[in-house]
């Protein structure tokens, strides 16, 4: 088939397209332009790369043609974050395409209530991201026109960026605290949760659902590993990873938020507000999907590249 990936040089992209291509489908990129992917696969060569700038299209009304005269059977959008922006979309491919693939956020669900938390669990968001692609699925499972399909991942992890760390933020002195074996404060107890998963786990839920289309179409799915990790747990699997007994202490939250910068405080709140611990089973049943690594698995995978790239210091050699 011939295949639209809508921000294709990103973190799932790097994984997706070269699988898309050696599925043997004829493999057409939008991008703005500004990022390599992550992981080189001559599988590239292959792609016809094209750079639009989406944001300035969509206000010039010519975004939903451009992507519809590409004349594709099935496109896959990874960057698309208000209804409006989908609406665009669906509305220039109502009737022209077999498949539209929407990539959404397990943050649909606000803060998990019964655990682990099924997509048809009743839905809380809260924070403008959350909401914007709660009203997103809404609209496209819902609409005629347009066969869609939504993939929610967890935090996407894996090599060549920074992975959500076990203090629920993107401070990597986290990860060299408990790589050199220093105390690491966590807030309250530690026992809020992330939900992390390998970026080619999620391209392997997009392909899963191109390939079980029957069963995918109006239908929204989770893209996370099995199992959530408390922030406790996360940073034990770390510390121990390296080799380091684990040096952990616990602060009432307003006293561990005066311990970093206020955005840093800002991105662990939003985490542990929302605790995800979200179920795969719906994506097992339907279309025998099942990820391949575990949550802490994808995470280190990400560490080891920071490790490798001099992004993360370590005082003795790792021992993972």
């Amino acid at each position: 088939m011939r295949v639209i990936v809508i921000g294709g040089t990103g973190h799932i992209g790097t994984y997706l397209v070269p699988e898309l291509v050696l599925a043997g489908h004829e493999v057409v990129v939008l991008s703005r332009g500004r990022r390599e992917p992550y992981r080189s696969s001559g599988a590239w060569r292959r792609v016809e790369v094209l750079t639009v700038d989406r944001e300035a299209e969509e206000a010039a009304g010519t975004f939903g043609r451009r992507v519809r005269e590409l004349q594709a059977d099935v496109v896959i959008d990874l960057i698309c974050f208000t209804e409006a922006s989908a609406r665009q979309l669906a509305e220039a491919l109502d009737g022209q395409v077999r498949h539209l693939l929407h990539c959404g956020t397990i943050w649909v669900h606000g803060p998990s209530a019964s655990v682990p938390t099924r997509e048809d669990a009743p839905r809380a968001p809260f924070g403008e991201y959350g909401i914007a692609k709660a009203a997103i699925e809404r609209y496209l499972l819902t609409r005629d026109g347009v066969p869609a399909t939504v993939i929610h991942p967890g935090h996407i992890s894996g090599p060549g960026w920074t992975p959500v760390n076990p203090a629920g933020n993107l401070d990597l002195g986290v990860f060299e605290k408990l790589a050199n074996g220093n105390e690491l404060a966590l807030p309250d107890l530690g026992l809020e949760t992330v939900q992390h998963v390998h970026a080619a786990d999620v391209a392997g839920l997009f392909l899963a659902a191109m390939a079980n289309r029957s069963v995918a179409v109006g239908e929204a799915f989770h893209a996370v590993a099995n199992g959530a990790m408390t922030l406790r747990g996360y940073a034990e699997g770390v510390a121990r990873w390296f080799g380091r007994e684990p040096d952990l202490t616990f602060l009432p939250w307003d006293e561990w938020r005066a311990t970093v910068s206020a955005r840093d405080a800002e991105i662990t709140w939003d985490h542990i507000a929302h605790s995800p611990h979200c179920s795969m089973e719906k994506a097992a049943r339907l279309l025998g999907f099942h990820p391949r690594y575990t949550a802490l698995e994808a995470t280190l995978e990400a560490i080891t590249w920071l490790v490798d790239n001099g992004k993360v210091s370590v005082s003795e050699p790792a021992a993972g």
